[in-house]
């Protein structure tokens, strides 16, 4: 299935790059039709901190008090929290970065984190977010417990209506022929073709 693999690029920043792999893959939400492998950018160093730099840039002009880091974004967040401190409205700030326990797609903070959201203006980061169904659960979340969702970010992002202002680096549109769908309504699954690969926030496990 790796050999599939090819590289693109942010445009912004060619340090930061993505491996994409074309196949029939499913995930938490959605049957997609190619895999966005994240590794590099979420674990080295040089490509976390220049992506955090990118999508910081885009909340410059935001008050942010605490960022939540969701699918082992924590290392981005910590850097986009440096980042938003050195600049902007936020100069010289203390931003904490956080990440809650998940009971399915709703957050769960237990009392100690409950202060770094209640009366706060909170960022959400995530990995993809390509149905959007990830940050809206997210906003509402931040919502319940007493915070003021400000913004949404991730490394990867589909087209959808979002109730807060929401960037990514990489887009479905820079991946030729992207396609997700609704698991009971994936076409490969209805021609036959077997899933290659179960895909969630830790990488990728091979099905066939």
């Amino acid at each position: 299935m790796e050999k599939r693999a090819y590289e693109v690029r942010a445009k912004l920043n060619r340090e930061i790059s993505v491996n994409i792999i074309p196949g029939h893959f499913a995930t938490k939400h959605s049957h997609v039709s190619h895999c966005i492998d994240m590794t590099g950018v979420k674990s080295q160093l040089g490509a976390a901190k220049a992506a955090a730099k990118l999508l910081a840039d885009a909340f410059s002009s935001t008050p942010v008090d605490t960022i939540i880091s969701l699918e082992r974004m924590k290392m981005i967040g910590a850097f986009m929290a440096d980042s938003l401190s050195h600049s902007g409205i936020n100069l010289r700030h203390e931003i904490a970065v956080i990440t809650p326990e998940l009971s399915g797609d709703k957050i769960l903070l237990r009392d100690n984190f409950i202060p770094y959201v209640k009366n706060k203006n909170v960022l959400l980061l995530t990995a993809s977010a390509t149905t959007g169904q990830t940050v809206q659960s997210g906003v509402h979340g931040i919502s319940y417990y007493g915070g003021t969702p400000v913004g949404a970010a991730a490394v990867f992002g589909g087209e959808f209506d979002c109730e807060v202002p929401f960037v990514s680096l990489f887009g479905v549109g820079d991946v030729e022929n992207y396609l997700s769908f609704a698991p009971v309504d994936c076409p490969l699954c209805k021609s036959g073709v077997k899933v290659d690969a179960v895909v969630n926030s830790y990488g990728y496990s091979k099905l066939v």
